[in-house]
C-alpha cells in the first residue's frame, strides 16, 4: 500500500511516507537483506495458494465484507484483489534513496520513482500470481498509486511477470465509483466497484485498509478492526509485513503529517513500550 497521510484520511493517500534521517534504516534493510523477509513473504503467498481450489468450490466463499458486498457473489467470476506497493511491488530502493538522501517522501520524487518502473516482485507473488491465472482467476490491482500513474504501473507489473488481463484490472487513487463517495485514500469504493463483477476470493495487503474501510486510524479502532476479521487472516484475506510505512505509524501522531518531522518523531517515541 502506499501514501502520504493528509488529516482527515484513515491511510496515507498517494504513496510512501519514509521517516527522515536514519529512522527508516532497519525496516528498509530489514526488507532489502534478511531471508527471515523473503521467507515471510514467500509462505504466505504459497499458503494462500494452497487455498485457491477451496475458495473456487464455495460458491459463497467472499472476501469483501458483507458493508461492500451490495450484490449476490454466487455465479460472478473469481477475482482476486491485490494491493500493490509493498504487496506486489517492492519499493525499497525509493524508500533507500529517500534515506541516503535525507529526504521524506513528496509527490514528485515518488512520480519519477514509478516513471522509471524498476519495482521488483515481492517474494512469492509471481508464482502465487501465475497459479491464480491458470485457474481462471482474473487479479484486480486496487492501489493508492494516483490513477495517472496507471501506464507506468501496469508496464511495471507486466516487466515482473505478474498477469495484467487488461487495463481495466487496475483501480489507482481517483477511480470515480457511481454511488459511492470517496472519502481520502479509503479503498472502500473501488472495493465495490470490483465486487461488481467478480467473485472475491482473497485480498492481499500491508495495511488494514487494503481489507476493510478504517474510519478512524486510532490504535484502538485499528485493534478493533483486527479483533472484528481476525478469522478472516490466513483464509480470505492475506497481510505482508511492511515495517517501512503505513496507517499504522500517523495512528501515533494522530494522523497529522503537517507536523514536523521531530515532532513526529517524538510522538512515535513517547508510543514505545519501554520495560523498566
Amino acid at each position: 500500500a502506499a501514501g502520504a497521510a493528509a488529516a482527515k484520511t484513515a491511510t496515507p493517500p498517494a504513496a510512501a511516507t519514509a521517516p527522515a534521517g536514519d529512522d527508516n534504516l532497519n525496516a528498509v534493510l530489514w526488507m532489502q537483506r534478511s531471508e527471515e523477509y523473503r521467507a515471510v513473504a514467500e509462505q504466505t503467498y504459497r499458503a494462500a495458494a494452497d487455498k485457491l481450489d477451496a475458495a473456487l468450490k464455495q460458491p459463497n466463499w467472499d472476501a469483501l465484507v458483507p458493508e461492500e458486498r451490495g450484490n449476490a457473489a454466487t455465479g460472478l467470476k473469481p477475482a482476486v484483489v491485490l494491493d500493490v506497493d509493498e504487496t506486489v511491488l517492492d519499493n525499497s530502493p525509493y524508500q533507500a534513496r529517500l534515506l541516503h538522501d535525507g529526504k521524506e517522501y513528496d509527490e514528485l520524487s515518488w512520480d519519477q520513482w514509478v516513471a522509471e518502473k524498476k519495482a521488483t516482485a515481492i517474494p512469492g507473488v509471481v508464482d502465487f500470481a501465475k497459479a491464480a491465472n491458470a485457474r481462471g482467476i482474473t487479479l484486480i490491482y486496487i492501489s493508492n498509486r494516483a490513477v495517472h500513474l496507471k501506464d507506468a504501473t501496469l508496464a511495471n507489473l507486466r516487466s515482473v511477470g505478474l498477469p495484467v488481463a487488461d487495463d481495466s484490472v487496475f483501480l489507482g487513487l481517483g477511480t470515480v465509483v457511481q454511488g459511492c463517495e470517496q472519502n481520502g485514500s479509503e479503498k472502500n469504493c473501488r472495493r465495490q466497484l470490483a465486487g461488481q463483477t467478480y467473485r472475491v476470493l482473497m485480498q492481499f495487503g500491508d495495511q488494514l485498509g487494503d481489507f476493510v474501510q478504517v474510519t478512524a486510524n486510532t490504535g484502538q479502532a485499528r485493534g478493533a478492526l483486527l479483533q472484528q476479521y481476525h478469522d478472516w487472516f490466513g483464509e480470505r484475506w492475506w497481510m505482508l509485513p511492511n515495517p517501512s510505512y503505513g496507517g499504522w505509524e500517523p495512528a501515533q501522531f494522530n494522523n497529522d503529517f503537517a507536523q514536523p518531522w521531530q515532532q513526529r518523531h517524538d510522538a512515535k517515541r513517547a508510543a514505545l513500550e519501554v520495560a523498566r
